[in-house]
Formats: C-alpha cells, structure tokens, sequence
C-alpha cells in the first residue's frame, strides 16, 4: 500500500502566518506540521510515499525531509502541482506512483491522536473500492464548512454532502482517504467543479454510488491545523499537552 500526502495549496485561511511559507511547514508544538502526516503513514505501516505540493515554497519540503530515511520512509518521492486544481487533481499526480498498488491519501494538515493504523488495515483486508475516516462534529455550525456524510438506516454511506446548509447527520468526512488503483480512473472522468478543481467528494461520491465505500468512525482527537488560526492553535494546544498518533 502506497501513501499519498497532499501538501499543497496557498494557506490562505492561516494568513498572514502563510505569506512566506508553505502552512505544511509551520510548526505544530516541536516539529513542522508535515513531520506527523509522515509519522502517521509510517506507523501504519506504509513506507512508500510521495508528497505533492506547489507553490514557491516546494524546495523546503526536500531540504526538510530529504529522502524521508530520517523519518522512517523507505522510498520517499515528489509531485508538483502547479495551479490550484483540486485535491482529486493533486492525487492523480500520484498515478505512477501508486500503479496498481492500494492508496492512502491524507491531507497533510490532518492531525490525528491516534494511529490510523487501523483504518489501514481493514482497508487492505476491503483490499477493492474505497474507506473513508469520519469524525463526530457536535456544532452545526462547524459542519456546515465541511464535507458531511448522510447516513441510512443501516449505518451506509448514501451520499457526502459539501457544506451543507442543513447538515445530514453529525459527522465530517476527514482528510483521509483509501482507493484501490481504479481512483484514477474515476479522476480522469472527473468534470470540475464551479470552482475550477477535480472534487475529491465527487470521487467519494463515484464510490458510494457503486456500492464500494466504507468508513470507520475516529476514536480520539482529530484537528485540522488548515482550516483557520484559532483551529492551527487548538491543534498546537492538543499536541502539546496530549501528543499525536499514539497507539
């Protein structure tokens, strides 16, 4: 299984913090923030992976981690996305990459508590379609800026909905996901979206609609240190005082 972390993006919702660096680069207690997205995927288990990134700031990203041998990754590679398109258009970077491997990609400002170890390997047991990793959300007002599965009856996923005026249930799709190597194909038959972008909920969407989307539900902490100041400073609280990516 292949790891894919996506590291671009302009940062603008951390400004002025990200007007002279990339925010994967900022710091989250002792390290700079990508160090846990790396650690994450190797305490998985996952010890081949590639980083897409962008922007003027992409260079940092080999001086920082190099050929990943210090952080644990057995083959480390890179990817540049050079406009804005999407995280669906950021992962199709990886389709060399990845070949006919199974994928996780999580975005790389995602901070989990624990190890998502778990999620992996009943990915690789699924071993076809896709897995998502959902959170429990209590405020409506946070779900409505995020991406909310509806649930049936039964526990499936029917639908994911993107910043839903009425949200559907109390769960947010977080930025982990697992593809088998079909992702790509459903990628290239991608339309973008009004805002220009290949929509990874689109993808999400392509599997649900097949029958081949599973989840887990998180259990523990899960921060994304991207979506504003006041969350890049819980994430660095939580860090501090409780760790990340425990057993």
């Amino acid at each position: 299984m292949k790891g894919v972390l996506l590291a671009g993006g302009t940062g603008s919702r951390l400004h002025p913090l990200t007007r002279i660096t990339n925010k994967h680069l900022l710091p989250i207690y002792d390290r700079p923030m990508i160090a846990y997205a790396v650690e994450a995927l190797v305490q998985a288990g996952i010890s081949e992976v590639m980083v897409v990134t962008g922007g003027t700031h992409a260079g940092e990203f080999l001086r920082l981690l190099s050929n990943g041998e210090d952080h644990g990754v057995g083959r480390l590679l890179y990817a540049y996305q050079d406009r804005p398109g999407g995280i669906a258009e950021a992962l199709g970077l990886a389709e060399r990459f990845v070949g006919d491997d199974l994928v996780l990609v999580m975005l790389a400002d995602n901070v989990f508590g624990r190890s998502i170890r778990p999620t992996v390997e009943r990915f690789q047991e699924q071993a076809k379609g896709g897995r998502i990793l959902l959170a429990p959300v209590a405020e409506p007002e946070h779900l409505r800026h995020l991406g909310v599965p509806d649930l049936g009856a039964d526990g499936r996923v029917l639908r994911i909905v993107e910043k839903p005026a009425d949200p559907p249930s109390q769960y947010c799709v977080t930025g982990l996901y697992c593809y088998d190597p079909s992702v790509f194909e459903v990628i290239d038959r991608l339309e973008p979206s009004e805002r220009g972008e290949l929509e990874i909920t689109d993808v999400n969407n392509h599997f649900i609609a097949d029958g081949q989307m599973s989840y887990d539900v998180l259990e523990g902490f899960w921060g994304d240190a991207g979506e504003s100041i006041d969350a890049y400073y819980a994430v660095n609280d939580h860090v501090r005082r409780f760790g990340a990516n425990l057993p």
